[in-house]
This record gives C-alpha cells, structure tokens and sequence, in this order.
C-alpha cells in the first residue's frame, strides 16, 4: 500500500464529506461515497487487514445512506455516526490520538509510521519456548524471520502477521490484541477442528484458523501466500458510446480508482482500438447510431483472442426479455442508465479480477503460482527484447532439483510436490519483480534476471543454492534435506531465446555430471 495514495484518497474523502455537511446535495454525497469506495479498494489489497476491515464497514455504511436523491440530506443522527466512523478511521490512518470509537471493534491507533507505513512483521505469540520451533525455522528458510513473544509481552498498535497459540489463551486475551492492533493480521495455530472454538476465535479477532491436524509445511504454505500479494498493472477499460456526456461520467467514476481509461463515439473503430489499448474490460452502450452494442458484442465475439473478455452493456433499456437477449449475443452483465458510481466502479473491477484470474491460471503452473512453460518462453522474448533496446545484459538460468525421482519412489508423490512447490517459494522471495520466474516443466525451472551479467546471475543463484540445500523437508518424525543444480548463460553473449536456454540447459547437464548441487555456467 503507498502511503503517499492513501493519503491523498483520504484526503480526497474529507474534502467530500466536508462539502457535503456544508451544501448537504445529492450530488455531494455521490462524490463522498466514491471517496470511500476508491479508499477501501485500496486498503483492501494492502497489508492491513484491519484497516481494510474499518474502511469496508465505513463503505456498507455509506451505501446504505445512498438512496435517491430525495433521502438528502440524511438525519443529523445518522450524519453524526458517519463523522465519527470517519474521524476513527481518519486518525488511524494519519496517526492522530483518536477518541473511542463506537462501533463493535472499538479500534485505536496511535502512530501512523506503525499502523500504515512500517511493513509487516511476523510474531509469534506463545507461552511454549518449542512447541513452534520446527515453524519458525520452516519459515525462516524462506526469510521470513519470527519474534517469538509471550502473550503478556505483546505489542500495541503495529502492522504486523500474528502468529497465535491459543492455548491457555481466554477469549479477553484475544480480544484485546484485536482491539491493540486493528492493522494487523491474527491467525491461529493448532485449535481443534470444532465448530464452536473456531467460531470463538474469528469472533474475537482472528482472521485465519490452522487446524491442529494441518502439516508444517501446508502452515508455511499458507502463511506464504498470504504474505505474497499480485502486483498487477493498473486496470484498462474501453469504453463504446457516442454520447460525450457518459464518457466524461464514466471516466470521472473509474479514474477514481486509478483505472485507465479510453472511450470512442465511433464503434466501427473498435477492433483497432482493442488491439492498440488491449482493455481488460469493454462498456458498450446499448444504443448508438448505425450500430448496437449487441451488434458491436457479436462482432468482438468472433475473434478468439477477445472471447473472455468481459463486455458490460451500460443504457436506458429497462425490458427485461432484451436484456436477457443481450447477454445471450455476447455481453457478460447489464448496467441502467442513470448509473450509480460506487456500484459501477464495483461491476468493473469484480469483472476485471475474476478475468485477470482466468488469464492468469492459463499462464501459471497451478502447483506453484510460478509462470508456466509456454509463459516463460513468452516473457523471455519480451524481456530479451527490451534489453536490446536498452542495450543492458540478461541472465537465464535452468534449475533441477537433484535425485528428485529418489524423492518421489522414497516419500511419495504428494512429498515430491512439497518439494517443487518449496523451491518455488524459496525463489519467488527472493527474485525482483523484474524477473522472470517460471517452472519448466517436472523439477526443472527457469529463472531470468533482466539487467544481470553472467557474474551478477552466479551470485545470486549461488546463494539461492547454499539456501535451497539449507531446509530441512520434516517426514515422519525426522527430516531430509536436498539440493538443486543450476546452468547459466547471458545475453548479449548469446543473443536468441533458444540458443540462450539450450546454452543454460548444457551447463545444467554439465553441473549434474560435475557431482550436482553447484552452479555451472555456459
């Protein structure tokens, strides 16, 4: 989360809610309700789960005041409660001492370097000096380092992950950490798989449960992903009406969540438009000179690279019979015109998340979350392409992790995926975003690290093998460790995506002939 973001948002928000309380129009309200749309979205795929949490009741509250324009202005009562949810969350996240908040969590905050600036920590809560030793040093394989804490040492108002034992632990305990740490994630290891006691725990505070019966290394797992977060690019949507009007709407409601966007009057320019701007979301109008949106929808639909796009029809059309017709001919949801900006701003970007989820499981290995093959080779030629045109090095190197057959035939196959899916943790903390991180295929994975010479690309894969040949994999009641192997070539040395892998791969063969676990390069 940018600080500097979320400070304008919320400054945005104020401005708003400060007009309104002067000039109590419905107009003013929209402009409100947005700001504290835009200002959830935004907490919500951050670190702070608390915080995401203050901001979406603040967001249900104000829809629920929405109405027409005719409810405004609200009642003086209801106006008083909205100042005070936005004073809290105002003081949570600037820093300010806040007064109490009335509503059911009663937060508090006192320095915004902790609660919104500071990146998270990870602490373990526990009156037991080894019952989690063997998941703190899991986790520290993977460069996460855990504070363990007793439960009467914990700390106030930090952003931080919370790793709970509950044992002996009552419900007031909990609740009070919540209470002392609102930006914060709690999640509780070990509880007994009952309704009840889980009930317990997430009414008091916890945002995730581990069962008791859960393996170590599925704890490591989950707490990985929850710490990984998707850096996507921003948001595109193409938006098709011949009325200037809407386009200035439209666009006034969805640059409020930082989307881009482009509209056109003309829809025959549509398919150069689409290939040009390459939108993850299409608002069409229903109705427009010599050409419908359907018709528009149908002639997208004909081009299979656009077939999962979503397309959102946006008009005056109230029968439902031609709404329905519709969908059927190629659209995916129906929006009325007069629009309300929060739900539209809500309908874009659900649409967009679940078609970015498509794309990104048909590019993705779906036992890692790494790029798969045909990915990698993909994004290989884009980021060959661009160190050409930059004239900077770049780095390929093909990893294999060593006797992996002996692991499968000794432990299983469901150990031999921990295995995989373990590396590919280890690399995907420790690699930029910049870099190109893909599995193969089998054991076998590829890394590229665009800007990297081949003695820059060694050091790194060198140490990511002294650190891979560190972990201790628990089975049964003891443990067994494994290395990897590693070829490396580099741009402009080599200078085609092929020749670049081919030239890697030979250095791998040649590490693997040369005793393994070591790093050979072309």
């Amino acid at each position: 989360m940018s600080a500097l973001n979320t400070r304008t948002k919320l400054s945005t928000l104020l401005s708003a809610w400060d007009a309104y309380c002067a000039e109590p129009h419905f107009d003013h309200f929209v402009e409100f309700a947005l700001g504290v749309n835009t200002l959830a979205e935004i907490l919500r795929v951050g670190p702070s789960v608390g915080l995401a949490r203050i901001s979406q009741d603040l967001e249900q509250e104000a829809l629920a005041l929405f109405g027409a324009p005719e409810s405004h202005p609200i009642s003086p009562e209801a106006r008083e409660q909205l100042a005070t949810h936005i004073r809290g969350l105002s003081q949570l996240l600037t820093g300010e001492q806040p007064a109490a908040l009335p509503d059911r969590r009663q937060h508090s905050a006192e320095s915004a370097a902790s609660v919104a600036l500071q990146p998270p920590a990870l602490y373990l809560i526990s009156d037991n000096d080894v019952r989690w030793q063997e998941l703190q040093a899991q986790l520290g394989y993977f460069g996460l380092a855990v504070q363990r804490i007793g439960w009467s040492e914990a700390p106030r108002q930090v952003q931080s992950f919370f790793l709970l034992d509950l044992t002996g632990v009552d419900w007031p305990q909990l609740a009070e950490l919540r209470r002392n740490n609102p930006a914060s994630q709690l999640i509780a290891l070990g509880l007994d798989s009952e309704f009840a006691l889980m009930h317990q725990a997430l009414k008091h505070g916890c945002d995730h449960c581990f069962p008791r019966d859960m393996s170590r290394p599925a704890m490591v797992a989950h707490i990985l992903e929850l710490q990984d977060q998707h850096d996507d690019d921003g948001y595109r949507v193409l938006i098709v009406d011949d009325s200037v009007t809407a386009h200035a709407l439209i666009r006034r409601a969805l640059a409020e969540q930082g989307i881009e966007t482009r509209a056109l009057a003309d829809p025959r320019q549509v398919l150069d438009t689409l290939r040009e701007f390459q939108p993850d979301l299409l608002l069409l109008d229903m109705y427009m000179p010599g050409c419908t949106g359907v018709e528009v929808a149908r002639i997208i639909r004909q081009h299979p690279e656009y077939l999962s796009m979503p397309i959102v029809y946006l008009s005056g059309e109230t029968d439902l019979a031609l709404q329905v017709e519709a969908l059927r001919l190629g659209g995916d949801h129906f929006l009325t015109k007069p629009f309300n900006p929060v739900f539209l701003n809500a309908i874009v970007k659900s649409k967009i998340e679940r078609y970015r989820a498509l794309r990104r499981s048909m590019e993705h290995d779906s036992l890692t979350g790494l790029l798969n093959h045909t990915s990698s080779k993909t994004q290989l030629d884009i980021a060959l392409d661009q160190c050409r045109q930059q004239q900077k090095p770049l780095c390929v190197a093909m990893l294999d992790i060593d006797h992996f057959k002996q692991v499968n035939d000794r432990y299983g196959h469901p150990v031999g995926d921990q295995i995989i899916r373990s590396l590919a943790w280890l690399l995907k903390k420790r690699v930029r975003h910049s870099d190109i991180l893909g599995r193969y295929g089998g054991e076998e994975f590829l890394l590229a690290l665009p800007g990297a010479s081949l003695s820059q690309g060694f050091a790194v894969l060198e140490l990511l093998r002294q650190d891979f040949a560190a972990i201790h994999h628990p089975y049964a009641d003891g443990y067994f460790q494994l290395s990897f192997s590693c070829g490396m070539a580099a741009y402009p040395a080599i200078e085609s995506r092929e020749a670049l892998i081919q030239a890697a791969d030979d250095a791998l063969y040649r590490a693997k002939r040369g005793g393994r676990n070591r790093v050979e390069c072309a």
